[in-house]
């Protein structure tokens, strides 16, 4: 009798305990929550966009213009990056060209966008915001990464306003085809890119986790504001989810003389540092590499140029590399 009261006052304890544990991390959640709503309406109230926002039709897309005079150099950025990663870059573009900076719907300053994030209405909302803004062409395209996808699908669109595309470290539209099954075998979803499903991220995000990682770290605090919220998350998920239409779009291109110009990083990327083995991430440089080749094929005046001391992100690697670039292929149009 006794070992049964004893055992039934343990097991009370412990439910206890577990109750309390519970509450406790309800309560941390929901602190969490008001600290995050809190603290995220100061940071939008303290970083406005630094361009304008304007009608798309079904929301507002941030479009930022800096210097004057023709062409106009329009910046697309890679997925999961907002306007701002350019850093100084169109700063020292604006010193002898139009040049627009601006994030896609669902990024940064921009508002969430109803319709499917395909290559073409990213492409089309873009074009509708330029001419809503009287920014006239003619336009030299410069997109990073999955960027560079959405210039070559805005030069398809729009052939005859578009007089230079620049692609950096762009992604290939038959990149899928040739490591989605690589990945796969490895246990990663391609899909996703490798980022965790947007409602973790939303639920991180609401919860204060986000922010709270990275306390201390001024870098990162408008990135915290203005780019990791749940329309950034749910933007970028439907984006990748929308790859294969983007990819399908681009199958038959053709730039014909359009002058091209494509980028491509030095430094072989690790993929052994994401989990897949050094088979594996040899393969998938070499294919990725294969593909910067290939896709000099899209125009008869073509030109590869490899930024030796670079990885991906060129941009921040060696800006100077793409400002130089950009400027040699404004001067030969000129």
């Amino acid at each position: 009798m006794n070992m049964e009261l004893q055992t039934k006052k343990q097991m009370n304890i412990f439910k206890k305990i577990w109750l309390g544990g519970i509450s406790v991390v309800f309560l941390l959640l929901a602190l969490g929550v008001v600290y995050e709503s809190i603290s995220s309406y100061i940071g939008v109230k303290n970083s406005p966009p630094p361009g304008q926002l304007v009608d798309v039709g079904d929301f507002k897309l941030h479009i930022h213009k800096q210097g004057t005079g023709s062409p106009t150099i329009i910046l697309e950025s890679a997925s999961g990056s907002a306007s701002n990663v350019w850093h100084d870059i169109p700063n020292e573009l604006a010193t002898f060209a139009t040049v627009v900076t601006y994030d896609r719907g669902g990024y940064g300053w921009s508002e969430k966008a109803s319709s499917d994030r395909t290559g073409v209405n990213i492409a089309k909302e873009l074009y509708s915001a330029l001419k809503k803004e009287d920014i006239e062409g003619p336009y030299i395209l410069v997109g990073h990464s999955l960027g560079g996808m959405y210039s070559r699908l805005f030069a398809k669109l729009y052939s005859d306003e578009v007089e230079g595309v620049v692609l950096i470290d762009s992604r290939h539209e038959g990149y899928s085809e040739k490591t989605n099954p690589l990945l796969l075998e490895a246990g990663f979803n391609p899909v996703l890119s490798g980022y965790p499903p947007k409602h973790i991220l939303n639920l991180l995000k609401q919860t204060g986790i986000i922010r709270i990682l990275n306390i201390g770290n001024p870098d990162t605090e408008t990135s915290v504001n203005i780019e990791m919220r749940p329309k950034f998350f749910d933007a970028r998920e439907d984006e990748l989810r929308n790859l294969a239409a983007t990819e399908a779009a681009l199958s038959d291109q053709s730039l014909g003389q359009i002058p091209l110009r494509v980028l491509t990083h030095g430094k072989p990327i690790d993929f052994v540092s994401f989990g897949l083995t050094e088979e594996q991430s040899r393969f998938m440089e070499d294919v990725w590499q294969q593909q910067q080749e290939q896709s000099l094929q899209l125009s008869s005046n073509s030109q590869l140029i490899v930024a030796k001391s670079s990885g991906h992100f060129i941009i921040h690697d060696q800006p100077e590399l793409v400002i130089n670039t950009i400027k040699n292929l404004v001067n030969e149009i000129r």
